[in-house]
């Protein structure tokens, strides 16, 4: 997730000072990535240091109020304007855990597997509930689409994950099902 990115996007509508950015950011994206205060102000610090934000003036509780420069509305511009690189493939530590497990003494990846499924099985649940909700309240609260889409996001990566895991589970029982040796014919059969 870009903070600097979000940070610039919420100052293009106005000087804000620090924690009212943090405020922003948590309601623009429905409240699944909650920020720290730390980060918002070692960002804004970068970005300052880069640039991209000056402190315009303070407010009347004396709090800094950041603005964007020209430089931070170019870049602003073009984050907008360029693709999300997936480039490299991210560390899963799912993935890292089961391919760890298949060589582990003593470790049934099978139940690794299914532990996994059930845990997901409930998210994924937990974010159509949060779905429905969202969509139920989104006519008489536009703010509700960010939101929904967020939540979108999440059911689609939990479903994702479960095709995922019930992939690695046939892979596994069919590997298992080639390494077994063949039946033993009895004799005099």
């Amino acid at each position: 997730m870009s903070i600097r990115h979000g940070l610039l996007a919420l100052l293009a509508a106005g000087p804000r000072y620090g924690s009212r950015l943090r405020t922003d950011f948590e309601a623009r994206s429905g409240g699944t990535w909650p920020l720290n205060i730390g980060q918002v102000y070692t960002t804004l610090s970068r970005l300052e240091r880069d640039g991209m934000v000056a402190q315009d003036d303070v407010d009347a509780a004396g709090r800094a109020l950041y603005a964007l420069t020209e430089a931070g509305r170019a870049e602003l511009r073009a984050w907008y304007d360029r693709p999300v690189e997936r480039a490299g493939p991210p560390r899963d530590e799912l993935a890292i855990k089961l391919v760890m497990a298949l060589g582990a003494d003593g470790v049934d990846v099978r139940e690794v597997v299914e532990a996994q499924r059930r845990h997901v099985t409930r998210a994924l649940h937990d974010h159509v509930r949060q779905r429905a909700e969202a969509l139920a309240r989104a006519p008489e609260h536009p703010e509700e689409m960010a939101r929904l889409l967020v939540l979108e996001q999440l059911v689609f990566q939990a479903e994702a994950e479960v095709r995922w895991l019930e992939h690695c589970e046939a892979r596994l029982l069919r590997f298992t099902r080639e390494e077994e040796p063949p039946p033993q014919e009895q004799p005099g059969a």
